[in-house]
């Protein structure tokens, strides 16, 4: 059990668990997870830490299909500037590998975007903690639980 799955049970939610066997030479974690579960890779999205500065640091949830915009991120919550958050920092704010960062039970609650595509999606699969295991939840339960928003975030 990760803490995003302590959350998940908590908050008493409908979800499921997917398990998969992680090569660890995988390129892309979040493609991988939507190859070996044989799901959309729009429908598989990845967890991104950003350092807004002044120890600021924000989620950004987008499909593995797509890229982070840095911008429209910046423009959704009021930052002029943004760039990717230490790998180090990362690990220690969110109680989480690089890979398997989940965006439910993090160590310290930051604040979360959504890429707005989710809600074109009954659910959605996000990392539950560890490289080779997704949690499936409906978009507007995982908003609800990291207290995120939705926004324009992703481009090609």
């Amino acid at each position: 059990m990760t803490p995003a799955i302590n959350k998940a049970k908590q908050a008493k939610i409908n979800f499921s668990i997917h398990e998969y066997n992680h090569d660890p030479s995988a390129a892309s974690y979040g493609e991988e997870a939507a190859d070996k579960m044989g799901t959309d890779p729009n429908q598989v999205f990845k967890t991104l830490v950003v350092d807004g500065g002044n120890k600021k640091l924000i989620v950004a949830i987008v499909p593995v299909s797509r890229h982070l915009d840095l911008k429209a991120l910046a423009k959704a919550v009021g930052i002029k500037k943004l760039a990717m958050a230490d790998a180090k920092n990362v690990e220690r704010t969110t109680g989480y590998v690089l890979g398997g960062v989940s965006p439910l039970g993090q160590k310290k609650a930051l604040q979360t975007v959504i890429a707005d595509s989710a809600e074109n999606f009954p659910t959605i699969y996000v990392s539950a903690g560890r490289r080779g295991l997704e949690i499936e939840l409906a978009p507007k339960d995982l908003a609800m639980l990291t207290h995120g928003t939705f926004a324009s975030i992703e481009k090609a």
